[in-house]
């Protein structure tokens, strides 16, 4: 679960980052739905640190802890189009939907009902992301 975080949080770092750096004629709408996006993965780390400690695990503990356990790859160009971040984040949306699965499967074995229960929430919310960002990029 800790490489769950640990992604969840770059995912949420790249999300403000491309929501810090946005340009063009979709400036306000991109903007606006990445802060939705951003807000929305920040929500998802408290309670998956928790249900880590519940469940009697330690959780990260800097940013450098992060780094070592993120898949998610940086970006740290200095432009990138608006079209490219968009296609970049529903990417990473999707294979962080993927990762929840696998994690969702290891939580049925072992009868863990209540992390599993949380993740299929936070499924939910990736694949709402994925759609959401899949269908900007249709008009860009």
């Amino acid at each position: 679960m800790n490489a769950i975080l640990a992604d969840v949080f770059a995912l949420y770092l790249k999300a403000k980052n491309f929501h810090w750096h946005m340009s063009g004629p979709h400036f306000r709408d991109y903007h606006l739905l990445l802060d939705e996006h951003g807000d929305q993965l920040f929500a998802m780390t408290d309670p998956i640190a928790e249900r880590i400690r519940k469940i009697g695990g330690l959780t990260i503990k800097s940013i450098g802890h992060i780094s070592r356990l993120q898949r998610v790859l940086d970006n740290d160009a200095d432009y990138v189009d608006p079209p490219d971040m968009i296609a970049e984040l529903a990417d990473d949306n999707k294979t962080l939907a993927a990762r929840l699965r696998e994690t969702h499967n290891v939580c049925d074995e072992h009868r863990d009902v209540a992390t599993a229960s949380l993740i299929e929430v936070w499924i939910d919310e990736t694949e709402r992301r994925t759609w959401f960002l899949s269908e900007t990029r249709r008009n860009s």
